[in-house]
């Protein structure tokens, strides 16, 4: 079978390893030894390391083919977590010729403030804020290791959603309190389902390149808070026009790079779990 590593077992990569073992041989990374038992139920294989750490990650990488790499800052620097990562494995890429494929989860956030314009792969990027700027930074370093042998496809996320990480559990908190700005910004969220099902499709098709994966249908911040608080029985979020929005981020992104690839999105539209 083929092989692959996921590098970052968290909740999204967790359901990679969930879907891919079946068919591929899976060893799953985590920077968290607790977590190996967990991990073994799910993987092939499980190794704990620092994605930074080149000797572990080359031999890691020996006779893989492909690497999905999935990791998360949640407590940690952008820089140790994603750039350092990247890095390391570029540079650990001419000892193991047999990787041909890297995909990587980035995010949306790389476009930065477009005023609530569309924006697709095409645009250029624009982070506002240092973590951005690593993000993109962390693109570059992947898409510059692609050649004819080693396909590299970025795919920059929405907020994420599903089982677990349901929009009530996100948002629950705000009902009732009033925030700044008018609500107009664009939400773009995805669903793990569409994660995990793009990340299958990228493997199977051997995409590379960019490809933004949202939903299909974007909402205003308002909108999605609205459906939120009506759905489940909330008091509803109200708006400061006033005070200055503290979001970073407002651009629609368009997904139909990766529609017109053949990708068929499970929940186009926001789902109210």
């Amino acid at each position: 079978m083929t092989n692959a590593v996921i590098l970052g077992c968290g909740y999204v990569g967790t359901e990679v390893a969930r879907l891919w073992r079946p068919t591929l041989t899976v060893t799953a990374t985590t920077t968290t030894p607790a977590r190996v038992a967990e991990l073994e139920t799910i993987a092939h294989r499980v190794v704990v390391l620092q994605g930074s750490d080149a000797v572990a990650l080359r031999s890691l990488l020996q006779n893989q083919e492909i690497v999905l790499l999935s990791v998360g800052a949640r407590y940690g620097s952008y820089t140790d977590t994603y750039l350092k990562t990247a890095e390391t494995l570029v540079a650990t890429l001419q000892q193991c010729p047999s990787v041909r494929q890297i995909i990587y989860t980035s995010s949306y956030a790389v476009y930065g403030d477009r005023g609530g314009a569309w924006v697709d792969e095409t645009t250029p990027v624009a982070p506002a804020n240092a973590n951005g700027e690593v993000l993109a930074a962390t693109e570059q370093v992947l898409l510059n290791a692609a050649s004819d042998r080693l396909k590299v496809c970025v795919f920059r996320l929405g907020g994420i959603y599903g089982p677990g990480r349901e929009l009530v559990k996100i948002f629950g908190r705000v009902a009732g309190t009033t925030r700044p700005g008018t609500g107009e910004d664009a939400a773009n969220w995805v669903h793990l389902d569409d994660i995990v099902g793009a990340i299958d499709f990228a493997r199977q098709q051997g995409l590379d390149g960019i490809y933004n994966l949202v939903g299909t249908v974007p909402l205003t911040s308002k909108e999605l808070l609205d459906q939120v608080c009506s759905t489940h029985h909330l008091p509803p979020v109200f708006w400061d026009p006033t005070q200055p929005s503290l979001r970073p981020y407002n651009a629609k992104v368009s997904n139909q790079k990766l529609r017109s690839a053949g990708y068929g999105f499970i929940h186009p539209e926001i789902q109210q779990l």
